[in-house]
This record gives C-alpha cells, structure tokens and sequence, in this order.
C-alpha cells in the first residue's frame, strides 16, 4: 500500500495572487514537471527551504545581492578587456617593455647625505 495524502487545492480567481498561481499552472512546461502535483510539491518545499534560509541567516539576501552586482562588474570589466585586448594594450605593451628599469640611487650619494646629516647632528 503507498503512504498518499490527498489535498485540495483551492483558487480563487479574483484575487491576483491566486490568478497568477493558477495562470502558471496552465502554463506549466510538461516536460519539467510531468504533473502539477510535481510542480507545487517543487514550488511549496522552495519557498518554505527559502525562509529556513532566511530565518537560520538574516544577512543571506544581502550578500546573495551583492554577490551577484560583483558578479555583474566582474562580467563587465572582463567584456572590456577582451574588446580592448586585440588594440587597446598593444600600445601599453609595448611602451612597458621598451621602458628602462628606474635608476637606484647609488651608495655613493647615499652616503654623502649620511655624512652631511651627522655633521648636521654635531654641530649643537
């Protein structure tokens, strides 16, 4: 014998939310869901594991908000650079390896201002 519980499902039509419920149920892609049985079972544990979520972790919703804006930004600079890759750093590139390496002072100068700066000292 199967463990089945029986339910009814009841819309009303004049209210909105209802409406849109049942407007997605007569929409329901049959070859996601083979019943609406399949499709509210999916919808009902969704929204109740969602509020788990929420309840066990107030700031998830934020961080899921900013995680996608980075993802978004991180999308959009790398489109950038792919579309500025093939003539936009040629330039850059090449102007990096033609440039000399910055002097390094030598010890000479270093020590030069040591010994000015200690007579500095002695004098008081």
């Amino acid at each position: 014998m199967k463990n089945l519980y029986v339910t009814t499902l009841r819309l009303n039509l004049d209210n909105a939310e209802e409406r849109e419920a049942w407007e997605h149920l007569q929409r329901l892609d049959r070859a996601q869901y083979r019943s609406v049985n399949r499709a509210i079972v999916a919808a009902v544990n969704a929204y109740f594991g969602r509020q788990e979520q929420l309840a066990a972790d107030p700031y998830l919703e934020t961080r899921e908000k900013e995680d996608a804006f980075l993802r978004e930004v991180r999308e959009a600079i790398c489109q950038g650079l792919r579309e500025a890759a093939p003539t936009g750093l040629a330039p850059l590139l090449q102007l990096m390896q033609g440039a000399a390496p910055a002097s390094q002072p030598t010890p000479e100068e270093d020590t030069g201002d040591m010994d000015a700066a200690l007579d500095f000292a002695d004098s008081f």
